[in-house]
């Protein structure tokens, strides 16, 4: 009898040393699969505000291109005439008019044409600016031809590009166009459209562009 109760007291001793052995190794692989559970969670939330934020940009994109479409077909309607009588081209925003129309080479002074033009112009575009409170970029170009140096009014290609630039911009003043919405820059033989290789592709790049652009806020300006 003491023999056999010994026994049992090995066998519960090697089942307590079992199941100590055992407990600790369940308790690693809950760990473990804790661990697994919560990584995989982390990655899955990346995932999806990833999602998100693609989803949220690419619908900003399409509102963008929307708003620009839009802004298109009503710069189109508003220049419906002169787009149409081919004296003006419409790209990408940028109202485009042939040097060939507006002066003479090497010359600020608008040929009669030109100026019946930009009065023509005038009434669809101040809509158009005080519609959506815009400004407009009056910008002149010409090809990369030097400015003969007994002209005896411009130093270089730049000055002449600035001096068309003012010209036109004083022109829309004095036809209407409210002197705020309006103003002037100059590139000279910069961004050309064309080749200056041949006389084609010069007259395109002899050229004054008009371009709406965003007003400066009153809160920067200080003004109404």
């Amino acid at each position: 009898m003491s023999a056999f109760h010994d026994a049992a007291e090995d066998l519960q001793a090697e089942g307590d040393d079992s199941a100590e052995i055992t407990a600790p190794a369940w308790a690693v692989f809950g760990d473990l699969m804790a661990g697994l559970v919560g990584a995989f969670v982390l990655v899955f939330i990346g995932v999806l505000l990833s999602q998100i934020d693609l989803v949220n940009n690419l619908q900003s994109e399409i509102a963008k291109r929307q708003q620009e479409e839009a802004r298109r077909m009503a710069l189109e309607k508003a220049l419906a005439v002169p787009l149409a009588s081919g004296r003006v081209t419409l790209n990408n925003g940028r109202i485009g008019i042939s040097g060939s129309v507006l002066f003479d080479l090497s010359s600020d002074q608008l040929r009669p044409e030109g100026e019946q033009l930009l009065k023509a112009l005038v009434p669809p575009l101040q809509v158009y600016l005080g519609e959506r409170d815009e400004m407009l970029m009056v910008s002149g170009f010409t090809d990369n031809v030097p400015v003969p140096r007994n002209n005896g009014q411009f130093q270089d290609n730049l000055e002449l590009s600035a001096q068309r630039a003012l010209t036109v911009t004083r022109t829309l003043v004095r036809e209407g166009m409210p002197r705020a919405r309006v103003f002037s820059a100059a590139f000279g033989a910069e961004q050309p459209v064309a080749s200056n290789a041949d006389e084609k592709g010069r007259a395109l790049n002899r050229r004054v562009e008009m371009a709406p652009v965003p007003r400066a806020s009153a809160a920067v300006t200080g003004k109404p």
